[in-house]
């Protein structure tokens, strides 16, 4: 079956090809073409089911219209969904995207930048992992436009778009302390990735402000790797010191999910037993028997807005640096129910 060719858009619409090229290439509003016949032509093009030659158009413009996006963890339904917003607002733009998950690990990571570095995509949006810091400074080196999304490192200067983790998790705790709870503790990954040290340090400030003393064992740290087998272990040490917590903040939802998990084995009642707050938005936080209160993330706002600022660094590579924390909404449950000080 023979493709369709601007010519034969041409002939149909009884134009030039070239008045076809710039209508289908969006510049009928700069070349004065009349609203009429761009319609016309944009429908003739639909009919004949056109598919423009990317692999030409690319080798033109120097352009691939693709963007990497490189994200943490793409079982975690957070990142899940903020792919699905990135890849539909980058589509909106006329851009493809190319998603892969480096799953916490920055030599996979490495990898998957090269790789799309070899595909030639225009930029990126990263979702950086611990260790990534050489990669983001060699993307910096060599010019190549990036966003960082979610995730950034305040000691190197990049385009970023994330949550204000220090205030969320300030959030949380303020919100138990009013709850009644006076013994909080959290769980966090063993990382020195700067959004999990804020998670921490507003969850001490929350208590340091409303004159509770922090515990050492209320700072329970787990590995990536090893979560499902540390969380236990980590419940198992808060359930037997004298000072036990009342409740509990979760500051990542995989952790919530593998604590809740082992809560259940235990038998333990949520929240009476235990209270819980945790960081991350999923069905399942509405799903358990007792509805879960977090931290709901703008991950629509995240999304878009990382696209937005790519796009601007591909069409004007002066564009100036840009970098916003967005606010997290805490969303009450029956999980941080009353508690007794």
């Amino acid at each position: 079956m023979k493709k369709t060719s601007l010519k034969d858009i041409a002939q149909q619409a009884g134009v030039s090809t070239a008045l076809v090229s710039y209508v289908l290439n969006g510049k009928e509003k700069e070349t004065r073409v009349g609203e009429v016949i761009a319609k016309k032509i944009k429908q003739i093009a639909k009919d004949l089911n056109y598919q423009p030659n990317h692999l030409a158009k690319s080798l033109r413009s120097g352009k691939t219209h693709t963007i990497g996006l490189i994200i943490a963890d793409i079982s975690n339904p957070f990142f899940a969904n903020i792919a699905r917003v990135v890849e539909d607002e980058a589509k909106r733009n006329g851009y493809t995207v190319i998603i892969g998950s480096c799953d916490e690990n920055a030599e996979k990571s490495w990898d998957l930048l090269n790789v799309l570095i070899n595909r030639q995509v225009d930029g990126f949006i990263i979702v950086s992992c611990e260790g990534s810091e050489n990669q983001v400074i060699y993307l910096k080196e060599r010019n190549i436009p990036f966003v960082l999304l979610d995730r950034h490192f305040p000691d190197i200067q990049t385009d970023f778009v994330a949550t204000n983790n220090y205030k969320a998790s300030y959030d949380a705790g303020v919100h138990l302390i009013k709850s009644g709870y006076s013994r909080i503790g959290i769980m966090a990954y063993k990382s020195t990735m700067y959004h999990m040290e804020e998670r921490v340090r507003g969850y001490k400030h929350a208590l340091l402000d409303n004159q509770i003393a922090f515990q050492d064992g209320w700072l329970k740290e787990v590995l990536f790797d090893a979560m499902e087998e540390e969380v236990k272990v980590a419940i198992d040490e808060i359930l037997a010191s004298d000072n036990r917590v009342q409740a509990l903040i979760f500051a990542t939802y995989g952790l919530a999910i593998n604590g809740l998990k082992y809560i259940n084995e235990l038998r333990l009642k949520v929240p009476s037993d235990l209270a819980i707050v945790s960081f991350g938005q999923a069905e399942v936080f509405d799903l358990y028997y007792c509805p879960i209160t977090y931290l709901r993330q703008p991950l629509e706002m995240l999304g878009k807005t990382s696209v937005e600022y790519l796009l601007k660094k591909l069409k004007n590579p002066e564009e100036g640096m840009k970098q916003i924390l967005m606010e997290a909404r805490l969303i009450t449950r029956e999980s941080s129910g009353v508690g007794v000080k």
